[in-house]
């Protein structure tokens, strides 16, 4: 006779994506065997000075990879990739996605030269089954192609995870997402759904990205110089639009930026993007064409230092300028934090004699997420017996579960979840456990994790009042002042113009030194920080700032 599975609840672990936008990750838990849901990135806050990008802290992972069945992928916004070259070879699951999600994932494994990884192809309508759990993909629409929600069916119920997701029901592809097996879901029964909560504070319903196509339409149709489009590279429906636009009018497209040559060329060879080679032209070409038939579609909507819009419009590009009388369309809405960098570069393309349209003055974006009606919708129709909002701000997941109660379900079945803390559902039983490792970690260069707190600290002293380097020869016999001291000033005072300053900084420091020799104190660790006490009551004194003071003993 078969032995009877022992039952347990299905845990559910966010890593990542709760209270920020972005470093998606979600682990599904039942028993021993685990899966995973996205493995993405986050960008820098501005006080992360130098910080490249964030992922989440995987140390639940890598102490349970023999437990994980599988790792799933949403979609190719780096906030579902970013982290798969860090966590896919410390755990060496499967990876399952869509054929262009995992073109993407391959890009960037091949650029940290990773191989081996097993990539496995899925479509939505597939059906996969990674040890206790048998996986559904689902087609939604979203900014941008191939995106998938999974309804994940374990022996306790059914969990459905959205992804990111809107209702577009004039998609410009025409793959409209699949509500039917939402609702059949609902039918049969939804242990707990998933539902991303981006938009969850904008009321009424997304806009179809086919509105920003007509706005393209209305702006190519009177442009008479050149136009330069700038969007996120993966959000290949709008590069699909910009290319429909310029061959109705009789334009060539060059495409500039690296992301945007990268997925361009990934989704032209997926029949993702219907671009056809004889309407593409190098940067070098474009001076020898006619104004009126040339289109610059570029990287750079987020006013990104080194990327190609930012680059034109500061005239540091190599082969590309901006011209008096260009149109640029900024297709797109400002990552949160970066409104001040799109402002500059906005200002920057008036000073060059551009004409600017952005989304303050056209319809030339839409987002990919959905708004209060379409999320009413999702959880209407798949009937959750329990509700997590995810992807999100912690006032987007406030909203999310407010529209959830406000669609019938009971408070205590909607969990508003914490990065690394459990969330145990069962069909009579639901809970919030204990935590598991969870957090940050920093990518700076190629260093992963050893950038933390203090080193952030620490550069932010610099940025804010500088470094004051002191260096003092003395002798490892006596302790005596052999020569020096000699003052390095970066970013603190202008040394030539505090000469007094510097002066009586060397005074103080002749001073401690002195007292430390008669005292017959040798120890260089104390003899430094009495110099750094000393100098930094003054300095204050003198400045009312507090440099990074950092003592260099040399013993002869």
């Amino acid at each position: 006779m078969a032995k009877k599975q022992q039952q347990h609840n299905v845990r559910i672990i966010p890593l990542g994506g709760i209270g920020e936008v972005g470093k998606n990750m979600t682990v599904i838990e039942y028993g021993d065997e685990m899966i995973v849901i996205d493995c993405g990135l986050c960008f820098p806050r501005e006080d992360m000075l130098g910080v490249d990008y964030v992922i989440p802290d995987i140390t639940y992972l890598k102490k349970n990879k023999e437990k994980i069945k599988a790792v799933l992928i949403t979609h190719g916004h780096e906030d579902h990739i970013g982290a798969t070259p860090y966590l896919l070879p410390e755990i060496g699951a499967p990876v399952y996605g869509t054929d262009l999600t995992l073109a993407l994932i391959e890009t960037k494994l091949a650029e940290h030269k990773i191989d081996g990884v097993p990539l496995n192809v899925i479509k939505a309508g597939d059906s996969i089954t990674a040890g206790v759990f048998h996986v559904e993909a689902i087609r939604v629409t979203h900014s941008i192609d191939a995106a998938l929600a999974f309804a994940v069916h374990t022996p306790e119920g059914t969990i459905v995870h959205t992804g990111d997701f809107k209702v577009d029901y004039t998609p410009v592809d025409g793959r409209v997402i699949d509500l039917a097996k939402f609702a059949e879901l609902g039918s049969k029964g939804v242990l707990a759904l998933l539902s991303d909560s981006t938009n969850a504070e904008n009321p009424g319903y997304t806009m179809s990205e086919s509105t920003v196509g007509d706005t393209f339409e209305s702006y190519f149709k009177k442009a008479t110089g050149r136009i330069i489009v700038a969007t996120f590279a993966s959000n290949i429906h709008r590069l699909q639009q910009v290319v429909t636009a310029s061959k109705r009018y009789g334009r060539k497209v060059c495409l500039t930026g690296r992301s945007m040559l990268k997925i361009a060329k990934v989704a032209k060879e997926l029949g993702y993007l219907d671009l056809d080679e004889d309407m593409l032209v190098e940067p070098e070409e474009l001076e020898k064409m006619k104004k009126n038939k040339i289109v610059i579609l570029t990287t750079g909507s987020q006013g990104e230092t080194m990327s190609g819009l930012v680059r034109m419009a500061a005239g540091e590009h190599k082969k590309l300028s901006m011209i008096p009388g260009d149109l640029v369309i900024i297709s797109s809405t400002p990552i949160p934090g970066n409104e001040r960098y799109v402002s500059d570069v906005i200002n920057m393309l008036y000073r060059k004699g551009a004409d600017v349209i952005n989304e303050g003055v056209a319809d030339v974006h839409v987002s990919g997420h959905a708004c209060e009606e379409e999320l009413k919708l999702m959880i209407s129709l798949t009937k959750p017996q329990y509700f997590i909002p995810m992807h999100g701000e912690y006032r987007h997941l406030y909203r999310h579960a407010a529209l959830a109660e406000n669609q019938g379900l009971k408070r205590s079945h909607i969990f508003i979840p914490e990065i690394g803390r459990v969330i145990e559902v069962g069909r009579r039983f639901s809970r919030m456990a204990e935590t598991v490792p969870s957090g940050s970690v920093i990518i700076d260069g190629l260093g992963v994790g050893d950038v933390g707190n203090v080193v952030l600290r620490d550069r932010k002293l610099l940025s804010q009042d500088g470094l004051f380097i002191v260096v003092v020869t003395i002798s490892s016999e006596t302790g005596e002042l052999i020569s020096g001291p000699e003052i390095i000033s970066r970013g603190f005072v202008y040394m030539r113009e505090s000469t007094d300053l510097l002066e009586n900084a060397r005074k103080i420091i002749m001073d401690v030194v002195g007292e430390c020799s008669a005292n017959k104190v040798t120890e260089w660790t104390t003899i430094k920080g009495r110099i750094k006490k000393a100098l930094r009551g003054y300095l204050y004194e003198s400045t009312k700032r507090n440099p990074m003071i950092l003592p260099i003993i040399i013993d002869i």
